[in-house]
């Protein structure tokens, strides 16, 4: 799957290894380096094609181009894998809802993401793989894991399964991953009421274990289904498709770790403990060793409206590609998403556009002339912000001080800086993905 085009990103002056960026992980709660060492792999899960995009999505994908831009700016080699589920249930009753194709309602939307992203300034991934292209690598994997004995088959209802019913849908052994639930540390009441709420299915007959996650759905009447070879006609479920991406996108081997694992905060359970756990069966280690996986795993807040969740079912989906056809600068839109730290839970409304656009004015102005106050502090405080756990309601704060300076009539000019509104405009680019 080709993603979208790689915007240019502006070098900065000074080198900054001295600043390790620092990330919350959201297993442990505490503030840790993101990527130790000269490479950063980062593997960010990507949209359901439908409902594409809103601020929600936004908001998750600008979050990790701000740690995919500080990590540029360490000097670090980033890879950065991301995947499209173009096939799941969620997407299929919506493409039946609508009277779509789910294929016609998945490349559709799709292209309208490329499009927002490419708006927005956000880095592409280096690999973007589809489920749906991942099909033969994911049977694979489900099939190792059935003859590991890390997954097992649970019986069909009548009419289910094609040409094979005797071959049943494939269920993960958790019993297989003795760190099943190091991820996100429910308890297990909190972790069944969970799983139900986010597409699990707790109370499915024929399971060994209500929290086992489903790995291979066999063939049912009208649903989309592949080759699966030994384990029969069917499509892959969501959480070994990530697995399998990112495994293959990261070039994983055995037992081997990758720096972060990222999306909105309603994938850390079930979708990252579960891909995790495949991953560690998957790619396993010698007794005593660290584990496959994620070293950091990093959750974005969700984004509501006037205090209501969006939602397609309550009309009040803010979509980035409407605002973008009513006429707002994107670089606006992504200012409103940044004046928010990635972590916070908020609500989007009337004011976040317009407050936005001004302060983007005042940033145009403010790089307009050929000269201007040093850009040396700004520099090094947007560079600390962004280190402090992506802290760009900091970053702007940083560049708002600057500007404000910068645009006062009564300062004294004989210090300024022939060049320095131009490498603010390039920090505002470089670090930001701001373009002015």
């Amino acid at each position: 799957m080709h993603a979208w085009p790689t915007p240019q990103v502006p070098q900065l002056p000074g080198f900054p290894a001295a600043v390790p960026v620092r990330v919350h992980d959201s297993s442990t709660g505490e503030l840790v380096e993101a990527a130790p060492g000269p490479q950063a792999r980062l593997y960010a899960c990507g949209i359901t094609p439908y409902d594409a995009t809103h601020i929600g999505h936004a908001n998750t994908y600008v979050a990790f181009d701000l740690l995919v831009r500080a990590w540029l700016d360490a000097g670090k080699d980033v890879v950065y894998v991301s995947n499209v589920t173009d096939v799941d249930d969620p997407l299929l009753e919506r493409a039946e809802a609508t009277g779509v194709d789910w294929r016609e309602l998945a490349a559709s939307q799709t292209a309208l993401f490329r499009e927002d992203m490419t708006a927005l300034g956000v880095i592409p991934p280096r690999t973007w793989t589809g489920a749906v292209e991942s099909v033969p690598e994911v049977a694979q994997a489900v099939a190792a894991m059935v003859e590991s004995g890390a997954a097992y088959r649970v019986p069909l209802e009548p009419g289910a399964g094609g040409q094979t019913p005797d071959l049943g849908d494939v269920y993960a052994d958790l019993t297989a991953d003795p760190r099943f639930g190091t991820v996100a540390r429910l308890d297990r009441e909190q972790a069944l009421a969970t799983f139900a709420e986010r597409g699990g299915d707790p109370a499915r007959p024929g399971k060994k274990d209500a929290l086992d996650p489903l790995l291979w759905r066999r063939e049912r009447p009208g649903e989309p289904a592949w080759d699966g070879g030994p384990l029969g006609s069917g499509r892959p479920g969501w959480h070994v498709e990530c697995a399998v991406i990112a495994r293959d996108g990261l070039g994983l081997a055995a037992g081997e770790r990758f720096d972060v694992q990222g999306g909105g905060s309603d994938l850390l359970f079930p979708h990252h403990e579960m891909s995790t756990s495949h991953l560690r069966v998957l790619c396993p280690t010698p007794a005593g060793d660290e584990p496959a996986g994620a070293r950091t795993h990093v959750h974005a807040g969700l984004v509501g409206y006037e205090g209501e969740k969006m939602s397609k079912s309550l009309g009040n989906l803010v979509l980035v590609s409407s605002l973008r056809e009513a006429g707002h600068d994107p670089m606006a839109i992504r200012l409103a998403l940044l004046a928010q730290h990635y972590r916070t839970e908020w609500d989007w409304d009337e004011k976040s556009l317009p407050a936005a656009e001004a302060r983007l004015a005042r940033w145009r102005d403010a790089v307009s002339g050929n000269g201007g106050p040093s850009a040396d502090v700004t520099l090094a405080a947007v560079r600390a912000a962004l280190a402090n756990d992506l802290d760009a309601p900091a970053a702007l704060a940083a560049v708002d001080a600057w500007a404000e300076e910068s645009l006062d009539p009564s300062r004294d000019t004989s210090a300024d800086e022939e060049g320095a509104p131009g490498v603010l405009a390039r920090l505002m680019n470089a670090l930001l993905g701001v373009r002015i």
